[in-house]
This record gives C-alpha cells, structure tokens and sequence, in this order.
C-alpha cells in the first residue's frame, strides 16, 4: 500500500495535467458532481446519520453536532453553490501583464493554479464539497483532511466526487482524502509535492500546522469578530445587524463574539438589545457598566479573547471611536469586524484604521464568506496579508507565472550595450 508521501507525488506528478484542463473540462465534471450528488444523496444521508448519532452518544458539543449534519437542505446548498462556481469565468490563462522589454522579447504574466493543495477542515461535510470544488475549477489538486467525527459522510461524499470527476476526465490523481489522525504529521512531511497547506480550526491547532513544516500554510485561527455601535445609530438598525450577527449561525468563525457600544448610546441601545437578544437565547456578558443596565453575566478580560461559536457574547461601553478601534485592534483575530453608524467621516475612519481583512460598515459580519462574496464557495479565510486575505475562493487558489517569448535574443547583448531595452506595455 502507497504511503502518503508516494500519494502525495503522484498527485504532483499530475498537478500539470490538472493545470492544463480547459475550462470546458472542468465545467463538466463540475456538472457530473452535481448529479453524483443528486443521484447519491439518500447514501450520503445516511452515512450523516451514523456521524452524528455517534457524536451525541460522546458527548460532543450541540456547535460541532450543528456543523455535522448534512442533511437535503445543505447538500441542496452545495448543490447550487457548484452551479453558481460553473458559472464564474475561468480564472486560469488570465493575462495580468503584458510588455515588450524589445521588440522581439515579448513578456506576458498568465494565471496559473498553485498545484497542490492540503487542506485539513473541521467537521463539516459541506466544507469538503466546496473546497474539492473549488480547487477543481481553479486546476488545483486537492488532498482532504476532515474531522473525525464526519468520518463516515466524508467518505461518502469523497467518493462519489471523486468518481464523477475521473470519469469526465479529469486526472487520475487529481484529489486525494487521508482520514487518520496520524496522516497529518505524514502530510506535513510532503514538502517536496505539496505547495500549500490550508489548516481550519483552533489557533492551537493551526500553530500546531505552522511549527511543524516546511510546507507554506495559508489560514486563520481564531474568529474573534466584533461590532462597534456607534453613538449615531439607528437603534432599530442596529439590534437586527447585532442579532444577525451572533445569532444567524453561531458555530462559525464570522459569527460575531464582541460588542463594544459607545457610552452615550448605551442607555437607549441595551434594553432593546437585552430583549432582542434574550429571545434568541444569547447570554449577555457585560462590563460593570453594561450590568447597571442590564442583568448578565460578569464579563472577564478572557471574555474579550474567547471564540465563544456559541449563542453567548460579550459587551463593553468604550469611551469613542478611537477605543473601539484599540479594543478590537489588540483583541480581534483580524476576521472582520463592522461598525454600526450613521456618521459618514467615523464609518470611514473605523475602516480605515482596523486591521482586519475584512471591514464593514452597517451589516451583519455573517456576510464575510465566499459564496456571499460572489466567489461560488471558499476554501477558508485567511487573516494573513501574503498572497490571499479574506474569503479564499478561485483567485486566492491562483498564482501566476511569466511566459517570456524571444528570438535568440540574449543578455549579453544588452549587458555589453550592443543592444537597449525598450519597455513597452501593451496591456
């Protein structure tokens, strides 16, 4: 039996046939999976069934059981998440740049797949879906590590993508699945195949990926999201901005944790908010200026560094803006975090100055994600600033490279002077 790190160059070794499918190509195993999907979906429920009883009979937590299920209404998402990723342009063979460096030396900068890709995820079904998706689409060769706990989906689901897409063509080798916990390490070791590493999970976990490779990895660890009510608000706006945001789907890492709330509209937003939020079962964790105001629980200075992916959430009056943005400066993850403000010049300013990757101005930060964005699905989110940031969908999973076309043109002819370079764009 192949070990992972045979595996993994055999998946390198057809990385470039990937690279060169046409989009054409591509689209149609996309279609395939779609009605590999639909064909098979009764299967695929019932191995989500096996997943998520054992789940319940360990005790796992209701978030990790939440993002479990795969049941109609999400392989029906995913569904239509593949035929909105069909039809996006083909993101590969774009030309960025285009110079004469003379006239008969042609430089042209082309979009090209990263190659391959290891990307280990949560315990969410759906998240294989779209990352085995989206990867296709962009050229790229995926290997899939998923949690435990949705072994038995994940290998339904992988199968069945798996057997669609080689049968409309694609490379034999063209995705891969480990399932082992003990994979990982051997994954960490395929420096030499693997060009990229997307780890999704604890910022231990994700330090974890980082300290023990030579492998580049692309990511986030936390999602510590927050949203500053300004003192120029719409009360009736905020509260829906505010509930939609912790409240919509509270196991994920937009989901906001933190709310800081301005000292001269704390008195008029919070009883409104206590409300609002009681009814969808939130607990309040507030600073000793939030308890005057409303019953909750003693907000501690943990509280203001915890990822709590749980209907619970943490409150704190600032003095202005300039607190605000300090507060989630120091504190925040660098997910994306909103403002909510009818002030133009302080919407401005908070977007300006906080580091995040992404920034909102009067809307849920339950937004920040790849298939809202209009990018067909993502393949995580990355808080870093090399390469991708944000939502990573098909032209964060893209690279590019320089195509040079010459005539026996060489350097010494223009080291020595006998020749000069004429830089001329042409795009």
């Amino acid at each position: 039996m192949a070990t992972i790190q045979e595996k993994a160059r055999m998946i390198k070794l057809d990385s470039s046939k990937m690279a060169a499918t046409s989009i054409e190509d591509r689209n149609n195993a996309l279609k395939a999976i779609v009605q590999a999907l639909l064909d098979n979906k009764d299967r695929i429920i019932k191995a989500n069934e096996e997943d998520i009883d054992k789940a319940k009979a360990d005790g796992l937590q209701e978030a990790v059981v939440k993002r479990l299920k795969f049941a109609d209404e999400k392989i029906d998402g995913v569904i239509e998440g593949i035929k909105d990723l069909i039809n996006l342009p083909d993101p590969l063979q774009k030309v960025q740049m285009k110079r004469e460096l003379d006239s008969d030396l042609l430089m042209i900068r082309e979009t090209c797949p990263i190659g391959v890709i290891g990307v280990i995820f949560e315990s969410r079904p759906d998240a294989l879906v779209q990352i085995a998706t989206l990867c296709l689409k962009s050229g790229n060769c995926p290997i899939l590590k998923g949690g435990s706990e949705a072994l038995n989906t994940n290998r339904e689901v992988f199968g069945i993508i798996y057997e669609a897409a080689v049968k409309a063509g694609m490379p034999e080798n063209c995705m891969m699945q480990i399932e082992a916990r003990e994979d990982i390490n051997s994954l960490l070791e395929c420096h030499e195949s693997v060009d990229l590493l997307i780890p999704r999970g604890s910022n231990a976990f994700v330090q974890y990926i980082m300290s023990n490779t030579k492998i580049p990895v692309m990511g986030h660890a936390d999602g510590i999201c927050h949203i500053y009510a300004d003192k120029d608000i719409d009360i009736e706006k905020a509260v829906k901005i505010i509930v939609d945001s912790k409240t919509q789907y509270t196991a994920v890492c937009n989901a906001t944790e933190t709310l800081l709330v301005h000292k001269d509209i704390v008195d008029k937003l919070m009883p409104v908010l206590n409300e609002a939020l009681k009814e969808k079962m939130v607990e309040v964790r507030g600073t000793e200026e939030i308890m005057k105001i409303v019953d909750c629980v003693p907000a501690t200075e943990e509280d203001f560094s915890t990822e709590y992916l749980d209907l619970i959430i943490s409150i704190k009056t600032v003095d202005d803006i300039d607190e605000a943005i300090y507060h989630i400066n120091k504190y925040g993850s660098h997910h994306t975090d909103c403002i909510i403000t009818e002030n133009k010049e302080e919407a401005s300013k908070f977007m300006q100055y906080v580091d995040s990757a992404g920034v909102y101005h009067n809307c849920s930060t339950r937004f920040a994600d790849g298939y809202r964005y209009g990018f067909g699905a993502e393949v995580g989110i990355s808080t870093g600033k090399l390469h991708a940031r944000g939502p990573v969908g098909l032209e964060g999973l893209c690279t590019y490279k320089y195509k040079l076309f010459g005539n026996g043109n060489i350097v010494d002819d223009y080291a020595s002077g006998r020749k000069k370079f004429n830089f001329k764009d042409i795009m």
